[in-house]
């Protein structure tokens, strides 16, 4: 049976708490001092949802504060703290409804409107930190904070479409076709929206070849490179050994 991108992650209601945790953050103290943020940028069909899986497990064992991971599905869920319809969030991407005048309880909003409340919550969540960012142009949107890490994974064609029928449950034919058309889909997204090509190398500290490396070992490097460049080290536990 195909299986859909819902069965592929964890629930939003499981990582609703992750918001809900920097929310009460924010309030205690807007002056607090912000951690680091970790955006991962993916070529479609890369394994950027288990990279933010793996990433999560080593910073929260690494670090003295839990880490939180925001996808696509829970910034929109974040996007709804100001009532804006999650199906109307659902839509943004889809190129049939790109040029759309879309009602909502503020009135009628564009597209662009929309995407622009979203990045708004997106840069709020990078700028208190211990977060890690998949997807929605996070490299790009969040450049101008000093706090971030911005990641991207890349891979063959044939690698990427084999990763999506495994996945998915899909013939060859199927995955082909959708990962030609989600790929075009994201980059004109984005390209749209932020005026950015985001399969620029300038975008991203490091771009890691997920056909090459597997998840742990990009995992690993991303930790390190965080850990090296980081000047608040109490944020860090030692090594151990």
């Amino acid at each position: 049976m195909t299986k859909t991108f819902d069965t592929l992650i964890p629930s939003i209601e499981q990582r609703e708490s992750g918001w809900i945790q920097i929310r009460e953050r924010l309030a205690r103290d807007a002056r607090e001092v912000s951690h680091p943020t970790i955006t991962i940028s993916r070529e479609f069909g890369c394994e950027g949802h288990a990279l933010a899986q793996r990433l999560k497990g080593l910073l929260d064992e690494a670090s003295t504060e839990p880490w939180h991971i925001f996808d696509k599905a829970l910034v929109e869920q974040v996007g709804a703290d100001e009532k804006l319809s999650r199906h109307i969030l659902s839509r943004l991407g889809d190129e049939s409804h790109a040029g759309d005048v879309l009602k909502t309880q503020f009135g009628f909003l564009t597209h662009d409107e929309v995407y622009a409340s979203v990045v708004k919550h997106l840069i709020g969540i990078a700028r208190t930190g211990c977060a890690i960012i998949v997807g929605r142009g996070g490299a790009v949107a969040c450049q101008g904070l000093t706090n971030c890490f911005h990641f991207r994974l890349v891979g063959s064609f044939a690698f990427r479409v084999a990763m999506v029928a495994r996945r998915r449950g899909l013939p060859q034919a199927e995955a082909e076709e959708l990962v030609r058309n989600q790929s075009r889909l994201r980059e004109k997204f984005i390209s749209d929206h932020l005026r950015a090509d985001i399969t620029l190398p300038r975008w991203y500290d490091a771009v890691f070849n997920n056909e090459r490396q597997d998840v742990d070992a990009i995992a690993q490097a991303c930790l390190l490179l965080v850990r090296a460049r980081w000047p608040e080290k109490s944020l860090f536990r030692h090594p151990k050994g």
